[in-house]
C-alpha cells in the first residue's frame, strides 16, 4: 500500500486543468488516500452471496400507461399551426442535404 504522492496529485490536477497551491496539493493527497483506504475496506467485504444488480432499489414506472387514442380535434389542432401540408404540420428545413 503506497501513499498518494504530491507528484501524483499534481499530475491529476494538470490533467484536469486545475491549478493547486501547495496546501491544496497536501489536502487532496490526504483526501485521496482516505478514499483509497475506504475502497480497500470495501474490497474486504464478502459479497459472494449478494446477487448482482444495477440498482439499489427497484425502479417502477410512475407514469400512466402510454396508449394510442384517437382524437376528434386533429383538424382544429392543425389549424393552430403556422403552416401545414395535408394532415401534418409543415416546419422549416433545418438540416442541409
Amino acid at each position: 500500500m503506497t501513499k498518494i504522492t504530491k507528484e501524483e496529485v499534481k499530475k491529476v490536477a494538470h490533467l484536469a486543468r486545475l491549478e493547486l497551491n501547495e496546501n491544496e496539493i497536501n489536502n487532496h493527497a490526504e483526501q485521496l488516500e482516505k478514499i483509497l483506504d475506504y475502497i480497500r475496506q470495501l474490497e474486504k467485504i464478502d459479497t459472494d452471496d449478494v446477487p448482482c444488480t444495477t440498482r439499489a432499489i427497484e425502479v417502477v414506472n410512475v407514469f400512466r400507461k402510454d396508449e394510442k387514442k384517437n382524437s376528434e380535434c386533429n383538424e382544429e389542432l392543425l389549424e393552430l399551426g403556422p403552416s401545414r401540408e395535408d394532415k401534418y404540420f409543415k416546419v422549416p428545413k433545418i438540416i442541409n442535404e
